[in-house]
């Protein structure tokens, strides 16, 4: 079967970096979209073409982009069963501190260690 394929939405380059990193250390590969848009269209073609993501981990605040609240809602209309993690700095946002009512799987929140990473994956996965 392979790796699992984890696709990361994040506006910032410096998260989307780190990430990467901390996901090919933990043996996952990876792919990058800046915002909600290009995530969707990149989770869409890869379904197309039999190399879906396995997981999505979708910040909540895109600056200039949808972010991870409103992305989530169309990634599960391309895929009722996909597995989209909600990643935030803002604690206290109803999409994560009720991150199921949103169609998420799970919340992790920044800044985080590769231990809740992992674990996060673990579960969802």
């Amino acid at each position: 079967m392979g790796k699992a394929r984890i696709l990361i939405m994040d506006d910032e380059e410096i998260i989307q970096d780190v990430l990467s990193s901390m996901l090919d250390f933990l043996g996952y590969e990876s792919a990058v979209a800046p915002d909600g848009a290009r995530a969707i269209e990149m989770y869409r073609k890869a379904r197309e073409e039999s190399k879906p993501f396995d997981a999505v981990i979708m910040d909540l605040t895109i600056h200039g982009g949808m972010g991870g609240a409103e992305a989530v809602k169309a990634l599960l209309a391309v895929d009722p069963q996909a597995k989209a993690i909600v990643s935030s700095g803002y604690s206290t946002d109803p999409a994560v501190t009720g991150y199921w009512d949103y169609g998420f799987k799970a919340v992790i929140s920044k800044p985080f260690k590769i231990e809740d990473l992992k674990e996060v994956l673990e579960k969802v996965l």
